[in-house]
């Protein structure tokens, strides 16, 4: 399983394709991406007093050859998606904050 966090608001406004692009993606050109170990510490780096905050869980299989797990933060290895996330890939969404 992976993980992505996103803005509610974002996602309302964004998620009624089938293919979802979170905010940045046109200066990145990927999708930010973590594991369960991971999670913790992009919530702390990047998100923290932040509300309103969903967790999208998502099925890696689903993914195919547009996820690269990259060197990042500390140069630990973060998974990235190099396109949209279908939302078939999408297991679950829950509110986080």
């Amino acid at each position: 399983m992976l993980f992505h966090v996103v803005k509610r608001a974002f996602w309302e406004e964004n998620n009624a394709n089938k293919t979802y692009f979170p905010e940045g993606f046109n200066v990145e050109n990927f999708i930010h991406l973590c594991n369960a170990e991971q999670l913790q510490g992009v919530l702390e780096r990047y998100y923290l007093g932040q509300t309103d905050l969903l967790l999208l869980t998502i099925d890696e299989k689903k993914l195919g050859s547009s996820l690269i797990y990259e060197p990042s933060t500390n140069d630990e290895l973060f998974p990235h998606l190099y396109g949209g996330l279908d939302h078939t890939a999408i297991i679950s969404i829950e509110q986080i904050a």
